[in-house]
């Protein structure tokens, strides 16, 4: 699985990145990624309008965005905006490397 992770925070992207890799997922974290399979959008570094541009570029990839459990309104503007999935910060690593797992199973 290719992921891209759309975040300037690079403590979260190391962390996340690491984590995925080591699940078996190929992730890049700048530039524009050639073709990936999930493009991961952190919103509380991001607004919304990001998960529509990300749809535009990469209009097969699936976008799973995250961000703060007390923007509620964010969260729900995201899924509005085209995100396939949204979860809460906390949720974000362990709800990829689930989905890289069921790729690889």
């Amino acid at each position: 699985m290719q992921i891209h992770i759309d975040t300037p925070d690079l403590m979260t992207r190391v962390r996340l990145e690491s984590r995925w890799r080591a699940a078996g997922a190929e992730v890049t974290g700048s530039g524009e990624p050639a073709a990936p399979d999930l493009i991961v959008i952190d919103l509380g570094a991001r607004d919304v309008a990001s998960v529509s541009t990300w749809r535009e570029r990469c209009p097969g990839a699936a976008i799973l965005a995250f961000g703060p459990h007390v923007e509620g309104g964010m969260l729900k503007a995201a899924r509005e905006a085209g995100a396939d999935e949204v979860v809460v910060r906390g949720k974000v690593a362990d709800r990829v490397a689930k989905k890289i797992a069921d790729d690889t199973a």
